[in-house]
């Protein structure tokens, strides 16, 4: 019977903590949009699209997915990251900046070509295709630093074996990227970018002796919330991206259809963005990924 009352115990208990700790349910995927406002308001340059290649964004870190219990053969960041780069280069500046060529799969490019022009010899059809575009510039790079457990830390409290406790984690990603001219194969710009990944988990104890000391009882719930490492590399490359255009507009490789500050003006100080939108209600304005915004 003491048993039967134990069980009945636990259960209750474990169902309490359940509902305290309130663990979600899987959601339905969403599409990811970019965090990153002047991503998408960075103004296009006065010379129109640079046509861009991209051969590879490799990830050179060689680290493997963390783990506190055995060994584990998964790495750490994706190992696609090119296509993160080409979108980037597609969306920012609302697609006025890049045109991009296919090079990843240029093998497969180049047998497509290859069958259409077969075909059109065994009908006949004369027709040639179009010669492929080629490339000013080449955007390349890739994943140089995982570093996990840069900041560690935790808090908890029990009473009478009751109580709640709480810990994360930060990690940071470091990526590098760079622009070379097909022409003279000179690299004429190269940025590197780092963000944080956080992670956290909570979770609650109930810790009981019955019969004397005799029997006891422990019971824990918790869950984790990890900020997905594949996002994060999204977001370092969509600010590289950013520094790569501001880098080229300092050292006069291009200029912006409407200059960030004017020339002959003061440097305005960015604002975070509710004081900024305060300050300056009817300009449009920049922001950084930082959310520190100044009119354009």
């Amino acid at each position: 019977m003491k048993l039967i009352a134990i069980a009945m115990l636990a259960v209750v208990a474990l169902s309490g903590c359940a509902s305290v700790v309130n663990i979600p349910e899987p959601e339905a995927p969403v599409l990811v949009e970019n965090l990153n406002t002047e991503f998408h308001t960075i103004s296009a340059p006065s010379t129109g699209k640079l046509v861009a290649a991209v051969y590879g964004f490799t990830d050179k870190t060689g680290q493997r997915k963390p783990s506190d219990k055995m060994a584990n053969i998964s790495t750490a960041v994706t190992q696609g990251a090119e296509v993160w780069l080409i979108k980037a280069l597609q969306e920012v500046g609302q697609g006025e900046w890049f045109q991009v060529v296919e090079r990843v799969g240029l093998d497969n490019l180049t047998k497509e070509r290859q069958i259409i022009r077969q075909a059109r010899q065994s009908v006949g059809d004369e027709r040639q295709l179009k010669p492929m575009m080629f490339a000013g510039v080449i955007i390349e790079g890739g994943i140089i630093g995982y570093d996990s457990n840069v900041l560690t830390g935790g808090a908890g409290a029990r009473y009478l074996g009751i109580g709640p406790s709480t810990q994360y984690r930060k990690d940071v990603v470091t990526i590098t990227m760079r622009m070379t001219s097909t022409q003279t194969g000179e690299v004429l710009l190269s940025v590197s970018t780092t963000k944080t990944i956080i992670s956290t988990g909570s979770s609650m104890t109930f810790f009981r002796f019955f019969d004397m000391g005799t029997t006891s009882v422990e019971i824990e719930a918790g869950h984790t919330i990890n900020e997905p490492v594949n996002y994060a590399v999204r977001v370092a490359i969509e600010q590289a991206v950013v520094e790569l255009i501001k880098e080229g507009e300092e050292k006069k490789l291009w200029k912006f259809k409407t200059p960030l500050v004017p020339k002959d003006g003061p440097k305005i100080r960015p604002l975070p963005l509710k004081e900024a939108l305060d300050k300056w209600p009817d300009a449009r304005l920049n922001c950084s990924a930082d959310n520190l915004c100044r009119p354009r």
